[in-house]
């Protein structure tokens, strides 16, 4: 059984940075890629990075340069570091299992960015 349980997130203020980790199990976790998608209140689930099981990463437009994804594969854990938050980062992040049906979503986990 697939399980995602995203944590980390919290209030922070314009300009701060935050760790979202992802805990993964069920399944081969050194092999998948995986996600981590965003949910603002009314608007659509948006992808904001994704990494390979070997590390090769790829980055939302929006958050090139300011977020950074790895991944332990150890322990089957997969982060997001977030710098210079801004306002239009706040949303519901969660973690995904790429390329894999049915999709299954984590709880998410909510950040706040305001001062």
């Amino acid at each position: 059984q697939v399980q995602l349980v995203e944590s980390g997130g919290g209030l922070v203020q314009p300009g701060g940075s935050l760790r979202l980790s992802c805990a993964a199990s069920g399944f081969i976790f050194s092999i998948t890629v995986m996600g981590w998608y965003r949910q603002a209140p009314g608007k659509e689930r948006e992808l904001v990075a994704r990494i390979t099981g070997r590390g090769a990463t790829t980055y939302a437009d929006s958050v090139k340069g300011r977020f950074t994804i790895s991944r332990d594969n150890t322990r089957n854990m997969v982060y997001l570091e977030m710098n210079s938050l801004k306002p239009e980062d706040a949303a519901v992040y969660y973690c995904k299992q790429e390329y894999i049906y049915p999709e299954v979503w984590g709880q998410g986990t909510l950040v706040t960015v305001s001062s």
